[in-house]
């Protein structure tokens, strides 16, 4: 009896038909169709949101990048030995880096004393703050917003399922329950990812902005400082003399 009752399971398992395995890319499609048009637009927001952070990292990381120290010793070595309008030059030189045209602001006043030179600084960093600062809050409303559409999404999911429910068998709504819910649930799964990454890429990046923000203010006090002292320096030894 159990080896008939064996070549009949093994009979009937071999008849019925063993569904594929679904590649990354088909696994990916399918999430995408079972999540409904809400997918779509979160897609869209993910793609504002990379594009954001690519010209970000792009523009900070190697468009206004530098070495600080090496320039500010040859900035200071130059200044010290009385060589301002070679100072300048060099920061002329890098003038698309916002230290570089902060600095530059000042040494082109230094010879018109030291209110002069704190308000050249004070205006040049005025003028590129907004340059280093631009669209990285934006991360962070566009993480909110794809929250919200994938909630909505959700919701229509949901909406969609019970109203399904109604025109099906008693012993086939549960299974179709389970399939709706599960479909619409993708809205929410991608739509907190989405987040997620939002939010990861505006921490990284408003860090690193405002670690270039202290730098170019801290350096273009220093300049004043220097500017400053060697002006006095000047006026003792011409009483002096």
């Amino acid at each position: 009896m159990i080896p008939m009752m064996s070549e009949l399971a093994e009979v009937v398992m071999g008849a019925a038909p063993v569904a594929e395995p679904l590649g990354l890319y088909g696994q990916a499609v399918k999430f995408f169709k079972d999540g409904g048009p809400f997918m779509l637009v979160n897609l869209f927001w993910l793609a504002v949101a990379l594009g954001v952070a690519a010209e970000r990292i792009v523009t900070l990381m190697f468009k206004y990048n530098m070495n600080v120290k090496q320039f500010m010793d040859q900035i200071t070595q130059l200044v010290v030995t009385g060589h301002i309008d070679r100072a300048a030059k060099v920061a002329a030189s890098a003038s698309q880096k916002p230290l570089a045209k902060v600095v530059g602001a000042g040494l082109k006043r230094a010879n018109r004393g030291e209110i002069e030179v704190a308000r050249a600084v004070e205006e040049a960093i005025m003028e590129t703050s907004p340059g280093i600062t631009v669209r990285i809050p934006w991360l962070w409303s566009l993480a909110n917003v794809a929250t919200l559409v994938g909630l909505v999404g959700t919701i229509f999911g949901l909406i969609g399922t019970f109203q399904a429910l109604g025109d099906v068998p008693a012993e086939q709504k549960q299974a179709l329950l389970s399939d709706g819910i599960s479909k619409a649930m993708n809205n929410t799964a991608f739509a907190l990812t989405i987040a997620v990454i939002c939010i990861v890429l505006h921490l990284i990046l408003s860090t690193y902005s405002k670690s270039m923000l202290e730098s170019v203010e801290l350096n273009a006090l220093r300049l004043e400082n220097m500017l400053s002292r060697k002006s006095n320096d000047a006026e003792a030894r011409a009483a002096v003399g």
